[in-house]
């Protein structure tokens, strides 16, 4: 038997308790207190261990997945058949073109990058063709406050003397973005995520009234997430860059996007599409007046993939990082921020393997 041939894949609930020094958020509805993920375990049958990540929502429906879909297609092939993911995509494509199954094979193509560069002895950037700088900077990126403008002002002040040099506001208000500008002063890049906040004929007026605090981007402005021909319009009334894609019903969506310009920034997660589909976005956006800053609000596997697109890829871009305090901070001793910068690993596949007590599954639940 091959010893390069899949031996098991296993889905392993990543659920991070954190705090951000206020009562939970709220998401889907709920209070939250977990941040969700699932990291993905790929085993060959000479015992060499590769990992990726997958989106997780619901990790019942997510481990049942990988045990009935995704593992009993994969294991006994070879994990370098280049035709292994496309085959298995179109054989479970009637099951849904975004959601947990696509999210479950976003998790198993990283695993499969790690896999391919740890055998070959080489960090994953390599396989990208080569890193193109050595560290790349992290932004602040804050959980939603409610446009409580004594929190905003607390908490950036914290992030800029952590050594972050960028924030972003998951806000919906001028408000709140004028909290933040007043408190970080005027040249501090603030991107605004918005979560699709608007309707595509209420959007205009929004961002005017946030245009006197110069934010840097405003992200996901309109629902629905993949109208592109409202994008296009308000890109085309606006005098703010405007960010899209972490919502994509699928990487032709974005990928359509990039090829019409539809935006100025395009935001790929690699725990929803995969770094393949994510690296072929990047690779489009080159020439277009287009530029890729993968959406990154997750901590595992997928956020190491998505610091080596960022390292590889032509235009320089800040990798996003939840700002939050975590109960465990994965790599956080592997690949740790130093006052607002990465350093590029260099390490065979990813450049560090989760902790053993993630490993584990000891934050499972």
């Amino acid at each position: 038997m091959s010893a390069n041939a899949i031996a098991s894949i296993t889905c392993i609930p990543l659920r991070l308790p954190f705090h951000h020094w206020r009562e939970p958020p709220l998401f889907a509805g709920r209070p939250r207190d977990k941040l969700d993920s699932a990291l993905v375990r790929v085993e060959t049958n000479d015992g060499t261990v590769a990992w990726g990540e997958s989106y997780c929502v619901e990790p019942r429906a997510l481990q049942a997945i990988f045990e009935t879909l995704i593992a009993p297609l994969a294991c006994g092939k070879q994990a370098d058949d280049a035709s292994l993911l496309p085959s298995m995509q179109r054989m479970l494509h009637n099951l849904g073109r975004s959601g947990p199954v696509v999210h479950a094979l976003a998790g198993l193509d990283i695993a499969l990058w790690d896999l391919r560069a740890k055998r070959a002895g080489v960090p994953l950037y390599e396989l990208l063709g080569g890193k193109r700088r050595d560290r790349v900077r992290v932004y602040a990126s804050l959980l939603q406050y409610y446009a409580d403008a004594s929190l905003l002002e607390q908490v950036s002040q914290r992030a800029l003397a952590e050594g972050y040099a960028e924030i972003k506001l998951h806000e919906r208000t001028a408000p709140a973005l004028a909290a933040v500008r007043r408190s970080v002063g005027p040249d501090v890049p603030v991107m605004v995520d918005t979560n699709c906040a608007w309707l595509p004929d209420e959007a205009e007026a929004a961002i005017s009234e946030m245009l006197p605090y110069k934010p840097f981007w405003i992200e996901e402005p309109i629902w629905t997430p993949e109208n592109d021909q409202a994008l296009a319009a308000l890109r085309a009334r606006v005098a703010v860059p405007l960010a899209v894609g972490e919502n994509a019903s699928c990487a032709l969506a974005l990928q359509r996007m990039v090829e019409n310009a539809t935006v100025q920034y395009v935001q790929p997660s690699v725990i929803k599409l995969g770094l393949t589909a994510a690296w072929d976005i990047s690779r489009a956006c080159e020439g277009r007046g287009v530029t890729c800053a993968p959406q990154v609000a997750f901590f595992g596997p997928g956020f190491l993939a998505s610091l080596h697109l960022i390292a590889a890829q032509p235009t320089e871009v800040s990798l996003e990082r939840l700002y939050v305090e975590l109960a465990h901070v994965p790599y956080g001793r592997s690949v740790p921020i130093e006052r607002g910068w990465l350093q590029v690993p260099d390490a065979p596949g990813l450049g560090a393997d989760p902790e053993a007590e993630l490993a584990r599954g000891e934050y499972a639940h």
